[in-house]
């Protein structure tokens, strides 16, 4: 896959750190995008460019990141019909809940995929996967990925089981769970 399919778009520059885990994500398995900066409130006219304008420019998928008041994904929207995956960024009033509100509560005709506050790599896989609908070397990437998870947990669960036969613990579904 030589063009880009996925935009994304920051509400600032200050949302760059956390976009840095899905953009690692992308560069791995060697999806190419483009990345942008565009407040829906502060310059809302570019916002509409990026949005109306993107099909023409061979984008697939979006992704607008934003927090606070978080209306970038819902603009973005509102100007396509390629589909938004908004990733609500943590503040600090709310720690995020105010952007996830404001990302997941769109209106009727609007829609806008949601993933959790601050979670890019997960908006990153979400438009990988919809990609991966026509593109099968992207499948087979995720494929590998989903393969490679997988290992791991197993690789978890024997250690944890050496563990317990270690200390002495009582087996399978005994204990407390680490959060992943």
């Amino acid at each position: 896959m030589a063009k880009t399919k996925i935009l994304i778009i920051l509400g600032s520059d200050s949302d760059l750190p956390i976009m840095e885990d899905g953009l690692n994500f992308l560069k791995a398995i060697g999806v190419p995008f483009s990345l942008d900066i565009s407040s829906a409130h502060r310059h809302p006219e570019k916002t509409v460019a990026l949005a109306q304008k993107a099909r023409e420019q061979g984008i697939e998928v979006i992704v607008a990141a934003a927090g606070l008041a978080a209306h970038l994904p819902g603009v973005v929207a509102s100007h396509t019909t390629l589909p938004v995956i908004g990733i609500p960024l943590k503040g600090d009033a709310l720690n995020g809940l105010d952007s996830l509100l404001s990302i997941v509560q769109m209106p009727k005709g609007v829609p806008v995929a949601t993933v959790g506050v601050n979670s890019s790599r997960n908006a990153c896989i979400l438009a990988c996967e919809i990609l991966s609908i026509k593109y099968a070397e992207v499948r087979k990437k995720l494929e590998q990925l989903k393969e490679s998870m997988k290992k791991e947990v197993e690789e978890k669960s024997k250690q944890v089981l050496r563990n317990t036969v270690k200390t002495g613990a009582r087996g399978k579904g005994q204990g407390s769970r680490k959060k992943e």
